[in-house]
């Protein structure tokens, strides 16, 4: 007789795919990081994205990792930065903080990972980025002062402290420093808190005979004119009462 053979129960599809192929585990391919007691995951394609940087080398699979007893991987730094960087690395880009101390920082981490690009970056944010300084300019003519008030067509007040001790004997006296002082201190404190919305200058021509004055130009928008006020050394406090009302009007 011939035998009989039975055939073998059919597995199905999927069952019969795994017994062939094994599944990639999900642990080998995500990383937990300890990086100064800060904890992170990532991908370890994150991690090598710049092969020749320090955590390229680290999770290359050619070195041996330290380890915490519940698996996490300890890197000893700052961990502060550390998810920014991993930013930068998923993406090519990052926003960095506005501060310059904490961008300094960054580009030091970017230093000790070997991360160039991240370190490229960082320098050229800095080399890119426009500063907005509170300048003033210095006039010593009338025809430097006429080209400092005509650039003011767009209803800026300007204001010129204008100022020379030589037009007075008698301004080298005690009473003559402390009210000289008073006003370029006055004048230095209201150009910078003001930036941006009233122009300043310094006027040395000393043409108005007087040791030390305040001129506001305002040129009107509507009408294009201009008004003058002139101070002496001794009304600060008029004067400062002066901006702050131009300054309402302006809104």
């Amino acid at each position: 007789k011939n035998a009989t053979v039975s055939p073998t129960p059919s597995l199905p599809m999927a069952a019969a795919a795994s017994a062939l192929v094994p599944l990639p585990r999900c642990d080998e391919e995500y990383v937990k990081l300890n990086v100064g007691g800060h904890l992170f995951t990532t991908t370890v394609t994150t991690l090598t994205k710049e092969a020749d940087s320090m955590l390229g080398s680290m999770f290359s699979g050619r070195m041996d990792l330290k380890k915490d007893h519940e698996g996490w991987v300890v890197i000893d730094r700052d961990g502060k930065w550390f998810g920014l960087i991993l930013n930068f690395l998923r993406d090519g880009t990052c926003a960095l903080p506005a501060e310059l101390t904490a961008r300094q920082a960054i580009l030091q981490e970017a230093k000790y990972y070997l991360l160039d690009s991240l370190v490229k970056f960082v320098l050229n944010y800095d080399r890119d980025a426009t500063v907005d300084l509170c300048t003033v300019p210095v006039v010593s003519t009338e025809t430097e002062q006429g080209q400092l008030l005509a650039s003011s067509r767009d209803g800026t007040p300007v204001v010129l402290l204008c100022y020379k001790r030589g037009n007075n004997r008698f301004s080298y006296t005690q009473p003559s420093d402390d009210a000289y002082i008073r006003n370029i201190e006055l004048f230095d404190r209201l150009s910078y808190k003001f930036h941006g919305r009233v122009r300043y200058a310094r006027d040395i021509s000393g043409n108005d005979g007087h040791i030390c004055t305040w001129c506001v130009n305002l040129v009107l928008a509507r009408t294009n004119t201009k008004e003058k006020y002139v101070h002496p050394v001794t009304q600060i406090d008029s004067s400062l009462h002066l901006l702050i009302h131009l300054l309402g009007e302006r809104g």
